[in-house]
C-alpha cells in the first residue's frame, strides 16, 4: 500500500496528461486523435515491465545482448510498418539501422570514450537504437512523400533517360536532411533550451556535472552518426522508385 500510496500522484499526472492530449487533438478533429494517449499507456507498461526486468540483467553481458537484440528488434519493425510493411523493407530497414548503429557503438566503445561495461552498452545502445528508428521512418517517409509530390519532375527524368536512382537524387538529399533536423536541433539546443535525460539521469545517478556532460556529449554525437549513416544508407537503398508511391 506505500508503494501504491507514492505511485498515486504519477498516475495522476499521467492520466490528466493523456486526456489533456486526447481533448486537444479530438477538439481539432486529429485523425488517430487516441494514437498518442494509447501510446503513453503503453509505453508506461513497458517501462513498468523493464524496470523490473533490468534489474536483473544490467551486470550480465549476454541478457544485455538479448535486451538490445530486442530493443532492435522492435524498432526495426516499427519503422517499416510506418513505411508500409513488406519483408524485403523490413531487411533493407534493419540492416541500415544496424550498419548506423554498430558502426558508432564501435567508435564509443573502441576509443574508449565511455567504459565497455554492460550498463553503458545498454544505455548507450537503447538511446541510439531508439533514435535511429525515428531517422529511419522520418527519413523513408519524406523521400517517398517528396518523390509522390514532385512526380511529374521525377517521371520527366525517367523520360529523359535518366535511371530511377538519378531521378529521385534531389527528393533523396532532402529526405536526409529533413529526417536529421530534430537531432540537429535537439543536439544545437542542449543545454540552453533542454537538458537531455542521459545528462540528468547521470547526475541523478551521483556524477559530477562535467562527468554528465562528457558523456551526454558522446551521446548526442553518438545519435548523429547513428543517424546520418542509417538516413543515407536507407534513402539509397529506397532510390530505385519507377511508379509513383502511394500514400503512407
Amino acid at each position: 500500500m506505500p508503494a501504491l500510496a507514492a505511485l498515486l500522484p504519477t498516475l495522476v499526472a499521467v492520466a490528466i496528461l493523456a486526456a489533456l492530449t486526447v481533448g486537444v487533438l479530438w477538439g481539432a478533429r486529429t485523425p488517430s486523435y487516441l494514437s498518442p494517449a494509447l501510446a503513453i499507456l503503453r509505453g508506461a507498461a513497458q517501462l513498468a515491465a523493464i524496470s523490473l526486468v533490468l534489474g536483473g540483467i544490467i551486470t550480465n553481458p549476454l541478457w544485455v545482448g538479448a535486451a538490445l537484440l530486442v530493443m532492435f528488434s522492435v524498432a526495426s519493425v516499427t519503422a517499416t510498418r510506418r513505411l508500409t510493411w513488406s519483408l524485403r523493407r523490413f531487411a533493407l530497414v534493419a540492416v541500415t539501422m544496424a550498419a548506423g548503429i554498430l558502426v558508432t557503438l564501435a567508435v564509443v566503445f573502441g576509443t574508449g570514450a565511455i567504459e565497455f561495461a554492460p550498463r553503458y552498452v545498454l544505455a548507450v545502445g537503447g538511446i541510439v537504437i531508439g533514435n535511429s528508428m525515428t531517422i529511419a521512418t522520418l527519413a523513408g517517409r519524406r523521400f517517398f512523400e517528396a518523390v509522390a509530390e514532385q512526380w511529374d519532375q521525377v517521371e520527366g527524368w525517367l523520360a529523359l533517360g535518366a535511371t530511377p536512382r538519378q531521378a529521385t537524387l534531389i527528393q533523396a538529399r532532402q529526405a536526409v536532411h529533413s529526417a536529421l533536423i530534430p537531432s540537429t536541433d535537439q543536439t544545437k539546443t542542449t543545454g540552453l533550451v533542454t537538458l537531455p535525460g542521459a545528462f540528468v539521469g547521470a547526475i541523478f545517478g551521483g556524477a559530477s556535472p562535467l562527468e554528465a556532460g562528457r558523456f551526454q556529449v558522446v551521446v548526442l554525437a553518438s545519435i548523429m552518426a547513428a543517424g546520418s549513416v542509417t538516413a543515407v544508407a536507407l534513402i539509397r537503398s529506397l532510390r530505385n522508385v519507377k511508379v509513383r508511391p502511394q500514400p503512407l
